[in-house]
Parts: structure tokens; C-alpha cells; sequence
């Protein structure tokens, strides 16, 4: 079991049973004292230096480290992206040969091919099995290819290998990556597009989606870092030159991510975020979107490995507090209705409000990134809590139970 594991365990147990602790604990009887006299007595729970105090003390903890992680960002997002324009585009569609990923998604794939912009002539699909797509050549990934990559970072190896690219950029999509706005790309070694996933099948997905937009806000700042802290694959482009010479023949749940802390690491290459929006699917189900952040998490972790100690430790500390950062408000707010306190409550409360209204503000923030169209979805600010457990639950599952294989996520595509 590793690092992470014993931690979140840990940290679950002692809530769990401290919680339960603070709930059943022997109670004292406030007298109203000087108070009116028709005022009431208050129960209030005796914090006896036992597992009461041991369940404070762990709230104290985890809202300690969530609140260093919003303090990061608030920092990354208003002083180092402050200002952050993305550069004016110095090559156009005609230096750009496009790579669609898939397994075998054909009507998924057809709908990315169909939104690519006019003047994208070199247009490719990476399958596992052939497929018939119009409008781009479809590559089937031989059986026999052998390398250490896994999966996607597989067929990007052999694709790499395989097709001759004359163009500046390779631009890779995912299946289900519509183009909603495309006309080149600036002058930088790696250029992340941004996404704004659509809604699918499931409306809680898609809020955790929206919620994740407005936490996305600090990509703004990766350009200005000595290495991006993530990368999103189903919309990057990157300089062939660079490409070849990092290669994606690692092994790997995130190759996007890998791929790139590789290029930063080894060879000296900067990094734009675009004006340039991909609109891919948000995942269509509760079961989908856990299976893709534990992915997600899972390998972040992994990966991170090949950072440097503070990179390594600010991403296993950020894993960390995205995994338990619903617990604070989720356990504060119905011990404090049943008028249950903790160590330092009054304090407590304020720190742990505090970063309620912060997890508000990355969906306010979500949608003011979605536009006017979406401005009905501040209605669903009252779920920001279950929207934060949504978004978490997966972070939770891939620190705990890894999953040991790439998982591509299902995609529903146009109905």
C-alpha cells in the first residue's frame, strides 16, 4: 500500500470515528447564566483530549491543507497568470497536421473531423481496429507494435513513428474533440487548446465539469512556470521537433501530462495557452466521471515522480487536498446544526466557510467561462457541495485502488 493510501485512509478513519466520537461524547449542560430566563440550555460536546479530539484535530489538518492548495491557486491564477493574453497566432492551419485519436468510434470521430476548420488538409485518425471515417486517413495500429507506452500513449508512439510530418505542429484530439474555434496557433513548443466539455447524459457530470473549468482558471499561469503543472490531451499541439525528440514511449496513465513534464525536463521548450476551444463530451455518467478522475489522479501521481522534489510534492499535496476537500464542509455544516463543537470551533467554522465559498466561486467561476448561454446554471449553486463530492470521488478512488490499465471513457456522441 502506498503513500497515499495510508494517508487517506488514515485521515477516513480518524474522521469517521472521531466523528462518531464527537456525536456520542458525554455532554454538558450549559445554563443559560445571565442570559434572559426564558432562554434554553445548550448541549455541547466534551472535547476530553480522546478520539473527539482527535477528530478536531484531523478536520484542523485537512482544512490546513485545503487551504494551502486555494492559497496556490489564488496565487498562481491572480499574481503569476496575471495579465496572461494568450500570443497572437504566427502559423496558420497549413503548418498543422491533425491526429484524432480513438479506439474504433466512428460516428464520435466523424463529428470531430466534420468541425475541423477549413484549410486543415493533413488530417489523420489513430484506431485500434479499421474504421471508415470521410474527410481524414483512418491508421489502424498494428498488433505487433511493441513499446513501453500503454493505450493512447501507445498509438501516439506509433503514429509518431509511422507517419511522415512535414508541418511545424502535430495537434492532437481525442474522438469526441469538436473544434469550435481554430484558425492557427502561436509561436511556442507545446500549445495547450482549451476545452469546455458539453453536456451528455448526466447533469451532475456536467456541473462537475463546469466546477472544473473554474478551478482551470490557473492554466493561465502554467506558461509562466519552470514546468506546466497538467496538461489536457484531447486538444495539444506540439512543435514535431520536440515531439520527436521527447517521444511518448513511457509507460504512463496520463500521457498528456507525462509527455509534457518529459519535454520541460529534458529539453528547453515553452509553453502557450490558446483562444482555440475544444468542445469534448463530459463524461455521461456518475460511473464514468470517477472512472476517468481516478485515472486522472492515479497517474498524476505515478507520473509525478519524473518532477522535481517541489513540483513532486505540490502535485501529491494538491491530490491530496481535491480528494478530501468536500469533507470539511460536508461535516462541519450538520455537527454545527446539531450544535456539536470541535477545537476552536468558532475559528474552525470561519476557515472552513471560508473554503465553502471558495469552492462556490470556481463554479461562479465555470460558468462566467461558459458564457451567457449557460447563466441559468448559477441555479445549481446550491449543489456546489455535492458538485465538489462529484468531482472528488474519483481523486478519492485513484489514490486508494489505482486502476491498472488506460480506461478511455464512453462517448456518446451526437443524438
Amino acid at each position: 500500500m502506498n503513500t497515499e493510501r495510508i494517508a487517506l485512509v488514515v485521515v477516513t478513519l480518524a474522521l469517521l470515528v472521531g466523528g462518531a466520537a464527537t456525536l456520542f461524547a458525554p455532554t454538558i449542560l450549559s445554563e443559560p447564566g445571565t442570559a434572559p430566563g426564558h432562554a434554553e440550555a445548550t448541549t455541547t460536546a466534551v472535547m476530553d483530549g480522546g478520539l473527539a479530539s482527535l477528530f478536531g484535530f484531523t478536520l484542523w489538518g485537512v482544512t490546513l491543507l485545503f487551504g494551502a492548495t486555494a492559497l496556490v491557486w489564488f496565487v498562481l491564477t491572480t499574481v503569476v497568470g496575471a495579465g496572461y493574453e494568450a500570443p497572437p497566432n504566427e502559423y496558420g492551419l497549413e503548418n498543422i497536421q491533425v491526429r484524432i485519436m480513438t479506439v474504433d468510434a466512428a460516428e464520435v470521430v466523424q463529428e470531430t473531423v466534420d468541425s475541423l476548420p477549413e484549410g486543415l488538409e493533413d488530417v489523420h485518425v489513430i484506431a485500434e481496429s479499421a474504421i471508415d471515417v470521410t474527410g481524414a486517413t483512418v491508421h489502424v495500429v498494428p498488433e505487433d507494435f511493441t513499446c513501453r507506452a500503454v493505450r493512447k500513449g501507445r498509438a501516439q508512439e506509433w503514429a509518431r513513428q509511422a507517419l511522415d510530418c512535414q508541418e511545424e505542429f502535430v495537434l492532437y484530439l481525442d474522438e469526441d474533440s469538436i473544434v469550435e474555434s481554430l484558425d492557427g496557433l502561436p509561436d511556442a513548443d507545446i500549445v495547450q487548446l482549451r476545452e469546455k466539455p458539453r453536456r451528455t447524459g448526466s447533469n451532475l457530470s456536467y456541473l462537475a465539469d463546469m466546477y472544473r473549468m473554474g478551478v482551470q482558471f490557473e492554466q493561465r499561469a502554467f506558461a509562466r512556470l519552470s514546468i506546466p503543472l497538467f496538461a489536457w490531451g484531447g486538444g495539444i499541439a506540439v512543435r514535431t521537433e520536440v515531439e520527436e525528440k521527447t517521444t511518448w514511449d513511457r509507460e504512463t496513465l496520463v500521457e498528456d501530462t507525462a509527455f509534457v513534464w518529459a519535454a520541460f525536463q529534458e529539453f528547453d521548450v515553452t509553453f502557450a495557452l490558446a483562444d482555440a476551444v475544444c468542445r469534448n463530451e463530459a463524461p455521461p455518467s456518475l460511473y464514468e466521471i470517477l472512472q476517468q478522475r481516478r485515472r486522472w489522479a492515479a497517474g498524476n501521481v505515478q507520473a509525478s515522480a519524473m518532477l522535481p522534489l517541489r513540483y513532486e510534492v505540490l502535485t501529491r499535496v494538491r491530490n491530496y487536498a481535491w480528494a478530501l476537500s468536500p469533507i470539511v464542509t460536508l461535516l462541519v455544516v450538520p455537527l454545527s446544526l446539531l450544535s456539536v463543537t470541535i477545537v476552536y470551533s468558532g475559528l474552525f467554522f470561519v476557515a472552513s466557510m471560508g473554503l465553502a465559498l471558495c469552492t462556490l466561486g470556481w463554479f461562479l467561476l465555470g460558468v462566467i467561462y461558459y458564457g451567457d448561454n449557460h447563466r441559468q446554471w448559477i441555479l445549481a449553486l446550491p449543489l456546489a457541495p455535492v458538485i465538489t463530492v462529484i468531482h472528488s470521488m474519483g481523486t478519492i478512488a485513484g489514490l486508494l485502488n489505482p486502476p491498472e490499465t488506460f480506461r478511455v471513457t464512453t462517448k456518446v456522441g451526437s443524438k
